[in-house]
């Protein structure tokens, strides 16, 4: 299909008009105009773009692209490599951040959530101003079998902080960075908060407010939306998609 026909598509999908972002969704890099082979991964990097130029790649698709609103880069080091490897192959580099975050059915969280089988799920956590998480409900779950579950299905090294009650009916998830956001799940008066990393202040927060805190990787909680969306355009354009995964312990 063609490249135009994609961006429209997915920024309509992920209503990326309405999220105000620390950088742009859709296009950071444009190649060539007729895409049939997409490789998928969390964050833009040059291993990652060596492996799609191998993978024949017409575009790259990724939750952390190369352009942020908080960095100025000089094209030195590795942020020239991302870019001359792009350009010199004519490969799109889209990137796709908050609004894959956020979205209800291919967002991180929602996808986190569907696989732990929350239900009645809602929106949860302001970011930016912008709805990035969500929240759900468990029919009085022990919390063990839940810590199970994160470590089985998202991620066997994640940090817990069990202070919470032995049955879990409600838990919130935001991926990612969202420590900080941690304040609104105690405020919401849920039993379980998971996000994807942990700050020093948590440990003792969990403990004094009586709630698990779940710090299951930043790299690791974001794997999920990028997944989904690509088999997704895969199925609906009878694109040729792939993931590629390039594990981060953070």
């Amino acid at each position: 299909m063609h490249r135009d026909e994609l961006v429209k598509y997915i920024s309509e999908l992920l209503e990326t008009a309405r999220f105000s972002d620390y950088g742009p969704n859709g296009v950071q890099i444009e190649g060539r105009a007729r895409i049939t082979k997409i490789v998928t991964g969390v964050s833009a990097s040059v291993e990652l773009f060596e492996r799609a130029i191998n993978m024949h790649a017409d575009a790259v698709i990724v939750h952390h692209g190369i352009i942020w609103n908080f960095e100025r880069p000089v094209y030195r080091g590795g942020y020239k490599n991302r870019v001359k490897l792009l350009l010199e192959n004519d490969i799109n580099l889209l990137a796709y951040h908050l609004p894959l975050d956020a979205h209800m059915t291919f967002g991180n969280a929602a996808q986190i959530a569907d696989k732990l089988g929350l239900q009645e799920l809602r929106g949860f956590g302001e970011y930016k101003g912008n709805t990035v998480g969500v929240k759900g409900t468990l029919s009085a779950k022990a919390f063990s079998k839940i810590a199970d579950n994160i470590k089985m299905l998202v991620n066997a090294d994640a940090l817990i902080f069990p202070f919470g009650p032995e049955k879990v009916k409600t838990v919130g998830i935001i991926t990612g960075g969202a420590q900080k956001e941690f304040r609104e799940a105690i405020v919401a008066g849920l039993d379980m908060y998971i996000t994807g990393e942990a700050s020093e202040f948590v440990m003792h927060l969990a403990k004094e407010e009586k709630i698990h805190y779940v710090a299951a990787g930043h790299y690791a909680t974001e794997r999920f939306g990028i997944i989904a969306l690509g088999q997704h355009l895969a199925e609906k354009f009878n694109l040729d998609v792939e993931f590629v995964d390039i594990p981060n312990p953070v």
